[in-house]
C-alpha cells in the first residue's frame, strides 16, 4: 500500500511537471509570435550578438591584450538566419527603418534616399539568406547581357521600361539589350555619337586614354557604364534606392561597377577632381534647385577640362517650360565658366575651364560664389554640399589641367596630387611593388579554387593608394576601392590612377545590396575596427551580407586576429582555403583566405557545399 501511494504521488508530480513545461513553452511561443508581428522575426543586437566582442579569447592572454581585453567573450556555435523578407536588406538604406524610427526628413531634398544607419541595438545580427531558387551568377562577360531572374526576382522594370529596351524577361533569365531611357537603340551607338560630337579620334570615347573615369548620374541598370568598359573607360554608375529600387542590384549582378547614392544634401563620397566626364541621360534631376547646388557638386567632381553630357528634353524641347529651364540652366553654367563643347539633336555637352582665370574675371557678387580658401573640397564623409565653386589648386591652375598621364600609363605613374599627401614618389613606387607580390601570392594560394572567370566584382576594404587594385590590371575584374573616412585622403590618388572607389566607415553597413561582390580584401580592417571600439562580429556579418555564395575573403591582419576569425568560420558557414604567415619585416601578420559556402533556408540551414 505504501508503494502504491508513492507511485500515485510520483505520477501526480510527473503530470504537474509536464503541465508546467507546456505552460512555459506556450508562453514563450506566444511571446515570440507577438514579437514577430510587432517588429520582425529577427533578433536585434541586444538580444543576440551585441555582447560578443571579436578578438578576445579567455584562454589567450596575448589575444586579450591586443584585441580589447574583454574576458567574458564567447564564440557562437551558430548565427541566426534572417527572415526571407530581408533577403535584399541594405541596413543604412532601409525604408522600414525610416518608418519605424519616424525620422523627420525633407523628401524634396531626397534625404530619405541618403544613408540612415540603425543604432547598434537595432542592427540585424543574422545572416541574410539568398532568395528562393538562387543560382551562382552568370560569369562575365556574358553577365553584361543576361542574369538569372531568380537572383533578382523583380521584373517591374522590364514592363515599365519596355519601350526603352532596359531589360527583357526571357524564361529563367533577364536579358539586357543595351538600351536606356535616351538610347533605345543601344548604349554602344550612343557612346560613339558622343565621341563623334567631341571629335575624339576614331569616335572612341577614351580620347586616346585622356578620358578614363566617368560618373553616370541616374544610371538605370548601368548599360551606359557597361558598354564603356570595352573602350577602357570605367564609370561609377550612381543611382538611389528609389522607385526603381533594384536598378543598382541589376548593375552589380551584371558585373558592372555601381554604387547606391543620391544627389541630395550631402557631398557624394568621392574627392574633388575625380572624373573626366559626367553623364546624365534623362536623370530627372532639378539642376536649378537651391542655387544650382547639385550642378556645383558635379563641378566639384569634374577635373579641369572635364565634360558634362546632358541628354534631356530641356536641351531640345520647344514647349515653354522646357525653354525656361534651358535658359536658366544656360545662364547658370555660363556663370560657372562652363562652355558648350557640342550640341546636337537631344544632347548638349559642356566643358569646364582648365584654370581659375575665368572665375577670377567674374564681376563682384556674381553667383554662385567661389568657395572659401579654407574649404576642403576633398572632405566628403557626412559633409553637406555647398552652393559654391571649388577652385583649382595652385598646381592645377599653373599646369592648366590635372597633369595626369593617359591611361593605362597613369595606373603606375605617380600623379601630381601625390605631393598633397604624406607619400613620396619612392613610397608610391614601393607600395606598387609590394602589392604586386602580395596579389601574386594570394592568387597562387587560391590555386585550383578559381578560374579566370570566377571573380568579377572585387572590393578592397582598405585600399590605401590603390596598389592592390593596380596589381589586378591583367585580370578581368573591377575593384571598388574603399578608403577609411578617418584616414589619409588617398582616394584622390586612387582616382588619379584611373581606378574608382569610395569613402566609408566600416563601423556601419556598406551602401550595396546583399550578394554583390565575389571577393573582399580586408587588409588590417579588423585591427582598425577594434581600435575604433566597434563590433567586429557586426563587420563579419556585414561581409557575409555583401559576399556572393562561393565568393572569397582575404583577411590580412595580425596573427591573433586571424586566429580568432577562424573560430567564427563554422557559425558563418565559411571555410578556410588556406592560412599562411607573411615572410617580411612585418610584426606577426598572417593571411587567411576564406570561401563562403552556398546554403539555403527552410526550417533550418542546409549546407550544400
Amino acid at each position: 500500500m505504501t508503494k502504491g501511494r508513492a507511485d500515485a504521488n510520483s505520477r501526480k508530480r510527473s503530470v504537474l511537471t509536464v503541465l508546467v513545461l507546456v505552460t512555459v513553452g506556450a508562453f514563450f511561443y506566444f511571446y515570440s509570435q507577438n514579437n514577430d508581428s510587432s517588429e520582425s522575426p529577427i533578433e536585434y543586437g541586444d538580444k543576440s550578438l551585441k555582447h560578443i566582442v571579436l578578438g578576445v579569447d579567455k584562454d589567450n592572454d596575448e589575444s586579450s591584450s591586443i584585441l580589447g581585453g574583454v574576458e567574458d567573450s564567447v564564440v557562437p556555435k551558430s548565427i541566426p538566419v534572417c527572415d526571407d523578407r530581408l533577403s535584399e536588406v541594405i541596413p543604412c538604406l532601409d525604408r522600414n527603418l525610416i518608418y519605424q524610427t519616424r525620422l523627420k526628413l525633407d523628401l524634396s531634398l531626397m534625404e530619405h534616399y541618403e544613408r540612415h544607419c540603425p543604432t547598434p541595438e537595432r542592427r540585424y545580427n543574422c545572416l541574410i539568406p539568398p532568395p528562393p531558387g538562387y543560382k551562382i551568377p552568370i560569369k562575365w562577360p556574358k553577365s553584361r547581357d543576361q542574369v538569372w531572374k531568380a537572383n533578382i526576382p523583380h521584373t517591374h522594370l522590364a514592363t515599365e521600361k519596355s519601350d526603352q529596351n532596359w531589360m527583357v524577361v526571357k524564361g529563367e533569365k533577364v536579358v539586357f539589350p543595351g538600351g536606356g531611357t535616351h538610347f533605345h537603340y543601344g548604349a554602344d551607338k550612343y557612346i560613339a555619337s558622343i565621341a563623334n560630337m567631341l571629335n575624339f579620334p576614331n569616335n572612341n570615347i577614351n580620347n586616346g586614354g585622356r578620358v578614363r573615369s566617368v560618373l553616370d548620374v541616374g544610371c538605370g541598370v548601368a548599360s551606359f557604364g557597361g558598354y564603356l568598359l570595352s573602350s577602357d573607360v570605367i564609370a561609377m554608375s550612381l543611382a538611389p534606392n528609389d522607385v526603381h529600387q533594384n536598378q543598382i542590384q541589376f548593375a552589380l549582378e551584371r558585373g558592372i561597377p555601381a554604387y547606391l547614392g543620391v544627389l541630395g544634401t550631402l557631398r557624394l563620397p568621392y574627392p574633388s577632381r575625380s572624373f573626366e566626364f559626367a553623364h546624365c541621360s534623362r536623370c530627372r534631376i532639378d539642376w536649378l534647385q537651391r542655387d544650382g547646388i547639385l550642378l556645383l557638386e558635379l563641378d566639384r567632381l569634374l577635373r579641369p577640362g572635364g565634360y558634362f553630357a546632358y541628354s534631356s528634353p530641356e536641351a531640345y524641347a520647344q514647349d515653354e517650360e522646357d525653354r525656361r529651364i534651358w535658359r536658366e540652366m544656360s545662364a547658370l553654367v555660363e556663370r560657372m565658366c562652363w562652355k558648350i563643347a557640342a550640341k546636337r539633336n537631344q544632347t548638349v555637352i559642356w566643358v569646364k575651364p582648365l584654370t581659375n582665370s575665368c572665375y577670377l574675371k567674374r564681376l563682384p557678387g556674381t553667383r554662385p560664389p567661389l568657395c572659401s580658401y579654407d574649404d576642403d573640397s576633398d572632405a566628403v564623409w557626412g559633409v553637406k554640399m555647398k552652393a559654391c565653386i571649388s577652385r583649382y589648386s595652385d598646381q592645377m591652375h599653373k599646369a592648366k589641367g590635372s597633369g595626369l598621364a593617359p591611361w593605362p600609363a597613369r595606373l603606375t605613374t605617380p600623379p601630381p596630387r601625390l605631393a598633397e599627401t604624406h607619400y613620396s614618389i619612392e613610397m608610391f613606387e614601393k607600395d606598387t611593388e609590394v602589392w604586386q607580390q602580395r596579389v601574386y601570392n594570394y592568387w597562387s594560394k587560391l590555386g585550383s579554387k578559381i578560374k579566370p572567370d570566377t571573380i568579377r566584382n572585387v572590393m578592397d576594404m582598405k585600399a590605401n593608394l590603390g596598389s592592390f587594385a593596380a596589381a589586378l590590371k591583367d585580370k578581368d575584374v573591377w575593384v571598388m576601392n574603399v578608403v577609411p573616412e578617418n584616414g589619409p585622403e588617398t582616394l584622390k590618388i586612387i582616382y588619379d590612377r584611373g581606378l574608382i572607389g569610395t569613402v566609408h566607415n566600416w563601423c556601419e553597413a556598406f551602401s550595396t545590396y546583399p550578394r554583390t561582390y565575389d571577393l573582399l580584401h580586408a587588409w588590417t580592417v579588423f585591427s582598425d575596427i577594434i581600435s575604433k571600439k566597434c563590433s567586429s562580429e557586426d563587420l563579419l556579418i556585414e561581409m557575409d551580407r555583401i559576399l556572393r555564395p562561393k565568393g572569397f575573403i582575404i583577411v590580412h591582419d595580425k596573427r591573433s586576429v586571424v586566429e580568432y576569425i577562424k573560430k567564427y568560420l563554422s557559425a558563418l558557414h565559411w571555410e578556410a582555403v588556406t592560412i599562411y604567415d607573411i615572410d617580411q619585416d612585418q610584426d606577426d601578420d598572417a593571411v587567411l583566405i576564406i570561401q563562403k559556402k552556398m546554403w539555403v533556408t527552410s526550417d533550418s540551414i542546409r549546407v550544400s557545399g
